[in-house]
């Protein structure tokens, strides 16, 4: 038992003592421990020689001997303690004393130790006399701790002699973790083999040959963790020797971003292949890159007969023009001008046929440079039918106008034999009646009744007709004045039912006058015609309908309709009724259906049977 603690007390000691020959090995660097109190407790040949205190000296006694008067008194020694313990780091640039009272400017480190248990055991210093440096050397240690890789100064024998803020936190370390071991311990492979290639050469010929080239290699974290780097190597010649500056960065973010770019371009090629579209890459200099199925079919080649070709191959004219509209664009502002916009050109097969095109472009950007991606669309159909829609506008208009002039020809040349007939017919009624038989009274009545129903429906149809024809420029009228004088041309309708008719205030609105004014006649006299058993009452208003228009309604009280004829009623003749019950040709709903969508707006009808009915048309605001 006695032997076994005596072994581990020399191992201990050896341990010490090996740890003290490491920091005594450290010339440059001030390194020492103390207490949870500043007490100090250990001292290396580093410390000595910046500070002036040999070991014995100063072992035992507080560290704020190497603060001035003022900071003495102002407590910094303290706070500076009481920063390291909150952050378990502290770092800063300040002015300290040596034994012989002379000030330097330190750069220094100060790290909280804890135990296992999270107690505080004490504390280490790592500071490094800035002002015994050559000016140069101090620019050196600035530019590393501003550069925003990790700077890491690896000497002859591989160890980490100088690292940078951004090394630690790129590697998880503490700088005084670092200082003094293998660079091997952060870049287990490559970093020594790149160094010097083989035995042959020096280290200064292998360093010479790396300047400027950037290795591909893989960090390891103090947590184990592997990440990444591409490393950018220099050499620095000092008194100490040749020694090597690595700038090394954490391309993380760029392999995951090639990663994707792989990923993204095999997408890319499979939705080139899904495409509906012939799909065609063209590179800057006007060439086929890539290319789908459906190009194949729809130029006639083979795929390896066009990759490598020129463009112009399949689209002679035009193509390029668009991308390059004059000298002063680059191809890459021409493209992005003509992001979605659909360009008609002329498509060219293998056999030489020619076929309408349209052309989708968008650019493409990847390690070559800006591509044109084209989505080439055959219109041939879309050109067919756009002819066959123009002959049929054609036959249109002419039918149209032959049903004007029917229309002209209704209203003179057929009315007047109608006019003549109805005139000798009413004349022999007049002056027979009564003077024949009983059945040429009623026959005389029949022709009567013909010839004026004849010319109701041809004056309906008349009006039907003209629903467009010759329209007047449109104007901002006030649809009250419209209601009001179709209740003029209704007065002894009104007078002769007994009807009211009321009304709220309607809106401005820019239409025809004359035709809403013929809307508001046929609803309230239809209102007023297929009344109930009371007398008719009627009610127009209007509200706006949420999209810049507005929604009329007449409301009535009278017979209602069933829900199954709300469509048959705006129908061309469509009646409910029979002849003998109620007057009329059936054609005014139709009329007020033309005349309300002719203006955009639509029509309907909401009702019940014996309670009433309520018409609503829809009109844009303009």
């Amino acid at each position: 038992m006695e032997g076994g603690r005596r072994l581990a007390e020399e191992s201990l000691r050896e341990s010490e003592e090996r740890y003290q020959l490491l920091l005594d090995g450290i010339r440059t660097y001030a390194v020492f421990m103390m207490d949870p109190f500043g007490q100090i407790l250990s001292w290396n040949a580093g410390a000595e020689i910046i500070k002036g205190y040999k070991a014995d000296e100063i072992i035992g006694h507080n560290f704020s001997c190497f603060f001035s008067p003022d900071d003495i008194e102002r407590g910094r020694p303290e706070e500076v303690l009481r920063m390291t313990v909150a952050s378990g780091r502290h770092e800063e640039q300040g002015m300290r004393v040596r034994k012989d009272g002379s000030r330097f400017l330190a750069n220094i480190t100060l790290t909280a130790l804890r135990g296992p248990m999270g107690n505080l055991k004490g504390f280490s210093e790592f500071s490094h006399d800035l002002t015994e440096s050559k000016e140069s050397g101090i620019r050196y240690r600035g530019l590393l701790e501003a550069a925003p890789d990790a700077m890491v100064v690896v000497d002859q024998g591989g160890k980490i002699v100088l690292l940078n803020l951004q090394a630690e936190k790129q590697f998880g370390y503490y700088r005084d973790e670092l200082v003094g071991q293998q660079v091997t311990n952060i870049i287990p492979e490559g970093f020594a083999e790149r160094l010097i290639a083989d035995g042959t050469r020096t280290a200064a010929e292998a360093l010479s040959q790396q300047i400027g080239t950037g290795i591909e290699l893989i960090g390891l974290r103090k947590d184990g963790s592997e990440f990444p780097v591409e490393i950018m190597l220099s050499p620095l010649e000092n008194a100490e020797g040749v020694q090597v500056t690595a700038a090394i960065r954490n391309i993380s973010v760029r392999k995951a971003a090639e990663e994707h770019l792989v990923q993204m371009e095999a997408r890319y090629r499979g939705l080139l292949e899904a495409a509906p579209d012939a799909m065609v890459v063209v590179n800057h200099m006007g060439k086929i890159v890539l290319l789908n199925v459906g190009a194949e079919k729809q130029f006639g080649y083979h795929r390896d007969e066009l990759l490598g070709q020129k463009v112009t191959d399949i689209i002679p004219e035009g193509f390029e023009e668009r991308l390059l509209a004059d000298g002063t664009k680059t191809a890459a502002d021409a493209l992005a001008q003509k992001i979605g916009t659909g360009i008609e050109l002329s498509g060219r097969r293998k056999d030489g046929s020619e076929f309408p095109i349209e052309i989708m472009l968008s650019p493409l950007e990847n390690v070559d440079g800006i591509l044109v991606t084209a989505a080439i669309r055959d219109i041939s159909e879309r050109k067919e039918a756009e002819a066959h829609l123009v002959e049929t506008v054609g036959e249109l208009k002419r039918s149209n106008d032959e049903l004007q002039q029917f229309a002209n020809v209704a209203s003179h040349d057929l009315q007047e034999p109608l006019r003549m007939v109805a005139s000798y017919t009413q004349l022999l009624a007049k002056r027979y009646e009564g003077r024949l038989d009983s059945d040429a009274d009623e026959f005389i009545g029949y022709a009567v009744d013909g010839c004026n129903r004849m010319q109701g429906l041809i004056e309906d149809l008349l009006t039907f007709s003209r629903v467009g024809a010759n329209p007047k420029a449109l104007s901002e009228i006030s649809s009250e004045a419209s209601l009001n004088e179709s209740l003029i041309n209704l007065g002894v309708t009104v007078k002769e039912s007994g009807a009211v008719v009321t009304y709220d205030p309607l809106p401005t609105v820019t239409i025809d006058d004359t035709q809403l004014a013929l809307v508001f006649q046929n609803l309230i006299g239809n209102a007023i015609k297929y009344r109930g058993i009371e007398a008719p009452r009627v009610h127009v208003s209007a509200k706006g309908n949420g999209v810049h228009g507005w929604i009329f309604s007449v409301r009535d009280n009278g017979m209602g309709i069933d829900a199954q004829y709300f469509e048959r009623i705006f129908v061309l003749f469509q009646r409910l009724h029979g002849r003998n019950e109620f007057k009329g040709t059936g054609i005014g709903l139709a009329i007020c259906k033309k005349i309300v969508e002719r203006w955009g707006g639509r029509i309907w009808v909401e009702s019940k049977p014996e309670i009433g009915s309520t018409f609503y048309f829809s009109l844009p605001e303009s």
